[in-house]
């Protein structure tokens, strides 16, 4: 584990990075990440509609000395719509996507952030390729968004995590 220094006026001051766990659905194949990531996003491509199923995939970005990988994986290579390739590295068992790589930033290990099962990561602070957002593609005609039931008058993503970890009853 690293423990970074830092002077503050003149004082030293030591913390240690804080270690995130991310698993597959099976949880035979983990990762450990230690630190903070260098940066959070959100991709609405194409592609990372097909690998999630979803609008959109988020993705965390770790320094590759900071990720330790348990487990056995299978590797998929795709090109990216940048043109770029991309390793996906998958659960052979239960078929999860855990982490990839990409060939214009070997420096960096992408880890879907679904698989850290943590309500309160951080939140992303990039969205790329918005030209695969579909309008509100929440809002179906007809659908319930779930999450203005539980908070109508929810204002921030935050109040929303709030109300699902504790409840709507304990944020009127």
């Amino acid at each position: 584990m690293q423990v970074p220094r830092r002077v503050y006026g003149g004082m030293r001051r030591l913390w240690v990075m804080p270690a995130r766990q991310a698993a597959c659905s099976c949880e035979q194949l983990r990762l450990t990440a230690e630190g903070d990531p260098v940066r959070i996003s959100v991709c609405h491509c194409f592609a990372c509609q097909r690998r999630t199923g979803s609008a959109f995939g988020v993705q965390a970005r770790f320094p590759v000395e900071n990720v330790r990988v348990e487990g056995r994986y299978r590797e998929y290579v795709r090109i990216s719509d940048a043109g770029e390739g991309r390793t996906f590295s998958f659960c052979p068992e239960c078929g999860a996507t855990v982490f990839w790589s990409s060939e214009d930033q070997p420096e960096l290990i992408a880890v879907a952030v679904g698989a850290f099962a943590d309500p309160a990561f951080p939140q992303p602070r990039v969205s790329v390729w918005e030209i695969g957002i579909e309008p509100e593609p929440f809002r179906a005609a007809g659908a319930t968004w779930w999450l203005a039931e539980l908070a109508p008058d929810a204002v921030s993503v935050d109040r929303v995590h709030a109300v699902i970890r504790d409840g709507p009853a304990a944020h009127p």
